[in-house]
């Protein structure tokens, strides 16, 4: 027989640990769009080069030029609205079903007896899985309609030199693809997407284990959060980017194309562009892959902390 006052502390309990994982999830958005903006330039330009296959981009600096010179300053940030309603919505979706499976796992270990109730590098990778799994799902078809905003002036280039040329909204986008391709066009790439939760796996993974590093000799710091989720997400963009180009070009992929497999995709782009060129764009991709991480982690942990502080201020206040 349980005693009196279990079932309202197990309530109690359960009711913070959720509050905590929206706090999670709340913080993980808002770095994402502080982060998102400070590096969406390079994450433009990243996605043209992998899309733009047969247009040959000698160096960084040059296609900021074309860019540039074709549509402006503004054709830096093309797309910019639906990213941050896409990384916000993702980052949600990614920490707080993170932070929920951590904590099962944290309180698997308390049962347990375990001597510290820290993840385990394999509890990092199947929590990671989990969570990029349903972020996945949920977000693609934010990210379809992004890339497709984003590469979208491979097409304007050949436009008449003094030809109107007008700017596509999200709307506008979503109701061209919708009509044309339609509803399934906006899981273009969800098989490569799945593949590419490796992706998120190992940046946290490595992030998480090198966190404990730290932790054994100091609290962790928003600077350190910053140089470690750098890191991590260096090698693991770097491990995973020939996914990351055939996810590119599977969102930008015309109906009407012939339809391929992962590996058909992998051979054929081996074949007509060599090696190189599942490695297309990968320097501004690492670059801005790095950085974005960086800040986000940083973002995070002020923000969470913030909220934190919110949190047990408002139950002062009671």
């Amino acid at each position: 027989m349980s005693q009196p006052g279990a079932e309202p502390s197990k309530a109690a309990s359960t009711a913070v640990q959720q509050s905590d994982n929206i706090a999670h999830a709340l913080a993980g958005a808002g770095g994402g769009v502080l982060s998102m903006v400070l590096t969406y330039p390079l994450i433009t330009l990243s996605t043209r080069a992998q899309v733009e296959s047969k247009r040959a981009h000698s160096t960084t600096l040059d296609a900021v030029r074309r860019i540039v010179q074709r549509e402006g300053i503004s054709g830096l940030y093309s797309g910019l609205e639906s990213a941050l309603f896409g990384i916000s919505v993702t980052n949600f979706v990614y920490y707080y079903w993170y932070e929920f499976t951590r904590s099962v796992f944290e309180k698997a270990a308390i049962r347990g007896g375990r001597a510290s109730k820290k993840l385990t590098t394999v509890e990092s990778m199947i929590a990671g899985a989990i969570a990029g799994s349903a972020t996945v799902l949920i977000t693609n078809p934010i990210w379809v309609i992004n890339t497709r905003m984003t590469a979208r002036k491979s097409e304007a280039e050949e436009t008449l030199p003094g030809a109107k040329k007008t700017k596509a909204s999200t709307l506008s986008t979503l109701m061209d693809l919708l009509r044309q391709e339609g509803p399934k066009a906006l899981f273009a790439g969800v098989l490569p997407a799945l593949i590419l939760v490796i992706n998120p796996i190992l940046q946290y993974t490595i992030f998480e284990q090198l966190k404990n590093v730290v932790e054994r000799r100091r609290r962790m710091t928003p600077k350190d959060a910053f140089y470690l989720g750098a890191l991590g997400k260096i090698m693991a963009t770097s491990l995973t980017y020939p996914y990351i180009t055939i996810k590119s070009r599977a969102h930008v992929a015309s109906r009407d194309g012939p339809k391929e497999s992962l590996n058909g995709s992998l051979k054929r782009i081996i074949q007509e562009e060599g090696w190189k060129g599942l490695y297309k764009g990968i320097g501004p991709k690492v670059t801005q892959s790095a950085i974005t991480a960086a800040f986000l982690f940083a973002f995070k942990d002020v923000l969470y902390d913030m909220m934190v502080s919110a949190r047990r201020k408002g139950r002062i206040a009671k």
